[in-house]
């Protein structure tokens, strides 16, 4: 699994022009997934998000984690993470899982991040999703396992 994350003050993704979730500060997390990739992949990542110190304390520096911040995740499946741009102009995506298993595995983090006590919301599975993220810092982090 590969993880993009992004802090932010604010999160959100809409589908149609309707808004499916919306967070205040927290990370974006976009998510790629491999076809080699299990549920103990998204459980390592899901804690490593939760506990990463990547939010300021009152002296400036980044010694706090979400759980101590009380932040919010905003998940969103990202396929393109695995593109290989290597040969020709067109990427590939054959180093992606199939749909049936990044969307379970996309699910299983999100949940995992819940189940760890970080509030966390979706985008749609599959969906041609407009994400709005305003990275705050800007802060952002490639995280993989």
């Amino acid at each position: 699994m590969r993880l993009l994350l992004q802090r932010v003050r604010l999160g959100r993704v809409s589908v149609d022009g309707e808004t499916l979730a919306e967070i205040g500060p927290g990370v974006v997390l976009l998510v790629g997934v491999g076809p080699q990739d299990r549920p103990e992949q998204a459980r390592y990542l899901a804690e490593k998000v939760a506990h990463l110190r990547i939010f300021e304390d009152a002296q400036g520096k980044m010694n706090l984690s979400l759980l101590e911040t009380g932040g919010e995740a905003l998940v969103v499946s990202q396929f393109t993470l695995y593109a290989d741009t290597r040969k020709g102009r067109r990427p590939s995506f054959v180093e992606a899982a199939p749909p049936e298993i990044a969307e379970n595995l996309v699910e299983r983090f999100a949940a995992e991040l819940n189940t760890l006590g970080v509030p966390t919301r979706q985008g749609k599975f599959a969906a041609h999703m407009l994400v709005e993220i305003h990275n705050d810092g800007p802060v952002t982090l490639w995280l993989e396992r």
